[in-house]
């Protein structure tokens, strides 16, 4: 699978360091940094750990890995920019 920017989808998490998590995003590789990922902004949530899953976002797709994001915010921007609504 290609991934694109703006696409929602379903991500593993593979592994995880101090600046963000790497994600297996059906077959491609990802990375979500970590003040993507809800846990930056809330300590009631607990911190990705390596087979989580994860709904998110593709940020963009010309970093390598390509940047996703788990927050909310960006998945229901990237809803609005496709079209489909929050």
């Amino acid at each position: 699978m290609t991934l694109q920017n703006h696409q929602e989808l379903e991500v593993t998490v593979v592994a995880v360091a101090s600046v963000g998590a790497k994600v297996d995003a059906d077959g491609e590789t990802g990375f979500i940094d970590q003040v993507k990922h809800p846990s930056w902004w809330d300590n009631g949530i607990p911190q990705p750990q390596p087979g989580d899953r994860l709904h998110a976002v593709v940020l963009d797709i010309s970093r390598q890995p390509p940047r996703l994001s788990a927050l909310q915010r960006d998945i229901d921007i990237a809803r609005r920019l496709r079209g489909t609504g929050s």
